[in-house]
């Protein structure tokens, strides 16, 4: 008797995609029970007076779920249908509004829907400085803006603007950042100029150079404002994501011209304290703050060794200059670790009385 199934066996694809279909009603019947929940509890927040997003407990949800998958679905998709799944009950409690670097199709717009999902209610900024102010305003509950990249180091602009912002850093998305060259025209050929932000005509200056010498490298607000421009005219190329190509109609004329095939880029998320309070500890945290010390010998030795001497790991440290005309500097550093470990307690209480100038700009989780 041979054993292999006989053809009368296998289920029919059209039955297959019957079954299909009554699942697809199945999970839409129970996705519209969960999102009348989620009115309700919306209603509740709404007489508490509490906040409507909770990034932890959006981690706590998405991690409950994935302790019980079983498969055959990953982790990493069954994840991402949960955040858009959550994204979707918010909006229906109370719609969250994002400032982000525009116009659409920008990398910070990815970070956004990566952290909060695509049914938040995105408002495109032309530069870090309005992300910023519309944040502090209250016009908007949260932003986005990058504030380091793994080739390029910090983004500068956006440290300058923590100084003296009244916002904190909630969270961080760490984000694979691609840059592509984008045209009306699929060739490389007759290009005169190549349009993007600084920071991605740093991240591809060895390719530009080899590939595009004569090309003029302009700055533009953003990666897919130059997307924009090149849709305008032919002889011009712009660096920037798969998402702006189809935004604005543009051929990938090359792809992944960065420097480094791992380039990352940070985001923080930023809002008012009274939007979102510090979050609670995760396990896995980052603390950020920019700190002053006296131009005096020694200061930067005392700065370190509350940190040495409590067992708090320093995770990032850059100086940006104070512009008093006297060579003085504002350091700005990263702790691992929540103020609600003793240990971090104390050396941030230690550290404080060092400082001629002193201010914590978030604890957050540490984005993967």
């Amino acid at each position: 008797m041979s054993s292999t199934t006989p053809p009368s066996a296998t289920p029919d694809l059209a039955d297959l995609r019957v079954k299909i279909d009554q699942i697809d009603q199945d999970l839409l019947a129970l996705l519209n029970r969960r999102a009348h929940v989620a009115e309700q509890v919306g209603e509740i927040k709404r007489r508490e007076g509490s906040p409507f997003f909770r990034p932890d407990r959006v981690a706590q949800v998405i991690e409950k779920i994935q302790q019980a998958n079983t498969g055959p679905l990953k982790n990493t998709h069954v994840a991402a249908v949960w955040r858009e799944i959550m994204s979707a009950c918010l909006a229906l409690e109370a719609p969250q509004r994002v400032a982000v670097l525009g116009p659409e199709g920008t990398f910070t717009e990815q970070a956004a829907i990566e952290f909060f999902g695509s049914a938040a209610e995105l408002l495109y900024c032309a530069n870090f400085d309005e992300v910023f102010h519309t944040t502090a305003a209250g016009t908007v509950q949260y932003g986005v803006v990058a504030i380091e990249n793994s080739t390029e180091g910090v983004v500068a602009r956006s440290l300058d603007l923590f100084l003296h912002s009244p916002v904190h850093v909630v969270g961080e998305v760490s984000l694979l950042v691609r840059h592509n060259l984008l045209r009306q025209t699929n060739s490389r050929d007759n290009i005169d100029v190549v349009m993007a932000h600084p920071q991605a005509l740093a991240q591809c200056q060895a390719w530009l150079t080899q590939h595009l010498p004569n090309a003029e490298r302009r700055a533009v607000s953003s990666n897919a404002e130059g997307a924009r421009l090149a849709a305008t005219n032919p002889s011009w190329a712009a660096l920037a994501s798969e998402r702006a190509a189809s935004q604005f109609g543009l051929h990938i004329v090359a792809h992944a011209v960065q420097d480094d095939a791992y380039n990352r880029t940070r985001f923080a998320v930023i809002c008012l304290p009274q939007t979102l309070a510090t979050p609670p500890a995760s396990g896995k945290d980052c603390t950020s703050l920019v700190v002053s010390v006296p131009n005096k010998p020694g200061a930067m030795h005392d700065l370190l060794v509350p940190l040495k001497t409590n067992g708090v790991s320093m995770t990032r440290f850059e100086s940006r200059p104070a512009r008093t005309g006297q060579w003085d500097y504002y350091f700005y550093i990263d702790l691992d670790g929540h103020p609600s470990q003793p240990h971090v307690a104390k050396a941030l209480q230690e550290l404080r009385a060092l400082c001629a100038f002193y201010k914590v700009l978030g604890t957050y989780p540490v984005g993967s």
